[in-house]
């Protein structure tokens, strides 16, 4: 199969769907891969690196998408890539369409068959080519947190792990999947007060494990509205497979917030789990909404690229190996991943939305 590898187009994304060594293994296979022009460059690897493992590269995105079968790329087609999808193609990529509904019916129009990066899932509802990034932007969002709680970025003037003779910084997170649970180390490690909650038994217990300045609990309304109320920092982290994340934190409770605290929403790629949430990119990454500095960028991982990149190409790549063959719908975990097929939606959750 030819696999086409574009340039991310969406605001300071640098990320790159493989490696050079990933390249070189499916070449190895016997399948041939165009890349565009610095495609890998943001990542910090260029041109070079990839035609040494024996990628075509292309100047420009036109050529790319008119040769290629598979295309790999990281983020949702932006608008200006629509024009290059055809219906033979195989997208295989993240695309949130619970987020999208307008992307949605274009890809409908155009009728190809796309597989979500979110949604590849294996036995026992695990999201294999989603973790790795689950992973990165649970430590992004306490790191900008930490700093957005500085005075000078619009913050309350907390140092969350405190300091003897100070208030230790509190965190909620909502949520102790991949990323929040990533979310959680980092701050109990820094030293907050941080308060869990998720509905899994097993995961509460997994960050109570973290330290005893980590409480773990159900979400009870109640409790939650207490514990939001009180923080410092709010990271919301809810995911429900390919649907749009509920509203956990709504207005009101955001109302109940003391001024210059912090809403960090990792689930803003399914339209987020804070009723005051609105998505932002890179160039402005945050905005003020009830006194409180919002950071809800759709993209997080990408604003560390090389990093991003060698992780998810590690895991993307079993699952490009199958989706290269013929019969690349017996994989199981890629059958449930099918967004689109031939312009029909097929994934449950997309079908019950768009009903």
């Amino acid at each position: 199969m030819h696999i086409g590898i574009p340039r991310e187009i969406k605001p300071l994304e640098g990320r790159v769907a493989l490696v050079p060594e990933a390249c070189r293994q499916l070449i190895a296979n016997g399948h041939g891969i165009s890349m565009e022009h610095n495609a890998g460059a943001l990542s910090g690897y260029p041109d070079e690196v990839f035609t040494a493992a024996g990628v075509r590269m292309v100047a420009d995105s036109t050529q790319l998408y008119r040769d290629a079968q598979l295309i790999l790329k990281v983020k949702e087609p932006q608008d200006s890539e629509l024009v290059h999808l055809r219906q033979d193609h195989l997208l295989f990529c993240f695309l949130h369409l619970a987020a999208y509904p307008q992307l949605t019916r274009k890809l409908q129009e155009i009728g190809l068959t796309a597989v979500g990066f979110e949604t590849v899932e294996e036995d026992g509802g695990k999201l294999p080519t989603l973790a790795p990034m689950s992973a990165i932007a649970g430590r992004i969002a306490t790191q900008v947190g930490t700093h957005l709680l500085h005075q000078p970025q619009g913050g309350k003037g907390v140092l969350l792990g405190g300091v003897p003779a100070a208030e230790r910084g509190r965190v909620v997170i909502i949520g102790a999947g991949t990323a929040g649970g990533t979310a959680a180390t980092l701050a109990a490690n820094i030293g907050a007060e941080v308060r869990v909650f998720d509905l899994n038994r097993d995961r509460l217990a997994a960050m109570r494990e973290l330290g005893n300045n980590v409480t773990a609990l159900y979400p009870y309304q109640d409790t939650l509205e207490r514990e939001v109320a009180k923080a410092d920092i709010v990271s919301g982290a809810v995911l429900n497979t390919g649907s749009r994340a509920p509203h956990v934190v709504t207005r009101d409770m955001a109302r109940s917030k003391q001024p210059g605290s912090i809403v960090i929403d990792i689930s803003v790629d399914q339209g987020g789990c804070n009723e005051t949430t609105r998505p932002t990119s890179y160039e402005q990454p945050t905005y003020i909404e009830e006194e409180m500095v919002h950071f809800a960028v759709t993209n997080m991982p990408g604003a560390v690229p090389r990093t991003a990149s060698q992780a998810l190409s590690a895991a993307l790549i079993p699952y490009v190996m199958a989706l290269a063959q013929p019969d690349w719908k017996s994989c199981k975990p890629l059958s449930r991943g099918i967004n689109i097929e031939a312009g029909k939606l097929i994934h449950p959750a997309l079908q019950e939305m768009f009903a």
